[in-house]
């Protein structure tokens, strides 16, 4: 799964690593716990706002749209 940043922090398991608004998360070469992308999901962090959402990959994006272009195509 894809993840957005929707609030700028500084990531205290990821050596101080600064995200910004607008960045993906994780930043390439970091792998978080599940259990880090839960508590950045949620209020569940000792700073207690969410940090990330969750968006859908391109890929699969780009497959859906596809899909439903070729459903239009031959409804037509």
């Amino acid at each position: 799964m894809a993840y957005k940043v929707i609030q700028s922090f500084s990531d205290l398991q990821d050596n101080g690593y600064v995200y910004n608004a607008g960045d993906s998360y994780p930043r390439y070469g970091y792998k978080p716990t599940e259990k880090r992308i839960q508590e950045l999901l949620t209020v569940n962090n000792k700073a207690g706002q969410v940090f990330i959402k969750e968006v859908e990959n391109k890929k699969k994006q780009e497959s859906k749209e596809k899909k439903v272009a070729a459903k239009k195509k031959s409804g037509e």
